[in-house]
C-alpha cells in the first residue's frame, strides 16, 4: 500500500472536482439506459411508487404478477408474500434476494428507505 498523499485545493476547486465526478456518474448512468441496462420510471410510476404500502408491492405490480406466481417463483406462500408487501411481516436477506432476482431489480430496490 502506497502513503496517503494530502492535495490542497481551495472551495472552488474541490467543488469543481465534485461537480465532474458527478457529471462522470450521470454520463455513465445514462449510457447505461441507452444500453438497457438501467431502467427507468415515468412520472405516472414514480406516483405509484410513492403510493405503495412497499417496494416490493410496487415492483410486483409494475412486472404484472399475481402475488402467487411470485410467491411460486420464491418459494413461498401467497399469504407470506401478501404480509411483506404490506409491511407487516419481515424477511431475511435471501427471500429479498430471491424476490430480487424474479421480479428483474436490484435487491436494494425492495427496500424502503426511512
Amino acid at each position: 500500500m502506497g502513503k496517503v498523499q494530502f492535495i490542497r485545493a481551495s472551495e472552488e476547486e474541490y467543488e469543481a472536482l465534485l461537480d465532474a465526478a458527478d457529471a462522470a456518474h450521470a454520463r455513465e448512468a445514462m449510457a447505461a439506459v441507452a444500453r438497457g441496462e438501467l431502467e427507468t420510471l415515468s412520472s405516472e410510476e414514480v406516483d405509484a411508487f410513492l403510493d405503495a404500502a412497499t417496494p416490493l408491492a410496487f415492483w410486483r405490480g409494475k412486472r404484472k404478477l399475481t402475488q402467487a406466481v411470485l410467491a411460486h417463483r420464491v418459494g413461498i406462500s401467497q399469504s407470506y408474500l401478501a404480509g411483506l408487501e404490506k409491511g407487516k411481516r419481515k424477511g431475511d436477506p435471501a427471500l429479498f434476494l430471491k424476490l430480487a432476482r424474479a421480479l428483474n431489480v436490484p435487491m436494494e430496490a425492495l427496500v424502503a428507505e426511512d
